[in-house]
């Protein structure tokens, strides 16, 4: 997670003589440098360090201590995003937050990589965002942006519109002030019949850097209660359930683990799971948020439909759809 480059060494045609310390490539130039270890990744693939005169594209590379490193530190990136004309579900709107129903496909904010389709693009093509402390930078630039979800999850998002908003947004999800309800469809089997309560912490993975996992690296705590709404054989042994989510704590990607971890991950999750005929995306939807608005501190209850493509995939599995799945549970 990203702030500025002010850490960073002034960008130069005259490259970082460094000498190396025990442990990975990328681990021991972002200690060097102060950069962060995905920053000096981009750098090792794209072939700017070189570790005894030879360029090294692998990250993971150990190294004894003492070798001679050379790393050209490239320019940073152009914080400069175009505002897109998109199409946007508008939930809620007034002078200070935007709330919006995300589609599946869409990156909340830019990355390396990815500079246009996000929802900051299609928000700056309606509105000027604000920008905060740590809005900028090599991780992405993510003006308003108080949450985030996962690219192929939907749902409610809120993105704030002046700096004291943002504030007083972000610590309101921070004191757990905020009350989130997802809906999943699990694709193991289901075994419970009421809630079920999980207090598991989630790190990084140690080797798939791209996954999060029960335990690993830094570990913090996450806890999700799960409610069944709806469960059903799958006619090969399994039994699928509509769930309903409510994450405490807002770990990356915690619904998802935690669900695998209960050996039910969510239906079309590549990485959790495994993919599905039956949707193109991982059955993951943010439904109902409730939040102080950050303003009148009155209590704010967004919500967002279940999506027909969920909706579809249940039933095509066999499933029915409960009544009152619409209405916000106490």
């Amino acid at each position: 997670m990203g702030g500025g480059d002010s850490t960073l060494p002034a960008v130069s045609d005259a490259p970082l003589h460094l000498t190396a310390t025990p442990g990975r490539l990328d681990a021991v130039l972002a200690e060097l440098v102060g950069a962060s270890r995905s920053q000096v990744a981009g750098w090792i693939a794209d072939g700017h360090v070189q570790v005894g005169g030879v360029v090294i594209q692998k990250a993971s590379l150990k190294l004894k201590g003492g070798e001679a490193l050379m790393v050209r530190v490239p320019p940073p990136p152009d914080a400069t995003v175009a505002p897109e004309t998109v199409p946007l579900d508008v939930l809620y709107e007034d002078e200070f937050l935007i709330a919006v129903n995300k589609p599946p496909g869409m990156v909340t904010h830019p990355a390396p990589g990815v500079t246009s389709g996000t929802l900051v693009n299609a928000l700056l093509g309606r509105m000027t965002l604000p920008e905060q402390p740590g809005a900028t930078g090599p991780d992405g630039y993510r003006p308003g942006i108080v949450h985030r979800l996962d690219k192929d999850t939907s749902g409610v998002i809120v993105v704030a519109k002046t700096v004291e908003a943002h504030a007083r947004l972000a610590a309101a999800f921070k004191d757990r002030d905020t009350r989130k309800l997802y809906l999943a469809i699990a694709a193991g089997t289901w075994k419970a019949e009421g809630p079920v309560n999980v207090n598991a912490p989630v790190g990084r993975h140690p080797t798939a850097r791209q996954r999060m996992t029960v335990g690993g690296v830094g570990a913090r705590e996450a806890q999700t209660r799960f409610t069944p709404l709806s469960a059903h054989p799958d006619g090969h042994g399994r039994t699928l359930a509509l769930v309903r989510a409510q994450p405490r704590t807002g770990r990356t990607h915690q619904i998802r683990v935690h669900l695998a971890h209960l050996g039910s991950p969510i239906l079309g999750d590549p990485v959790y799971g495994r993919e599905s005929q039956a949707t193109p995306r991982h059955a993951l939807h943010a439904q109902f948020l409730t939040l102080p608005h950050p303003v009148t501190g009155e209590a704010l209850h967004l919500h967002a439909p279940a999506p027909e493509d969920m909706l579809n995939a249940w039933v095509a599995l066999g499933g029915t759809v409960p009544g009152d799945l619409e209405v916000l549970p106490a």
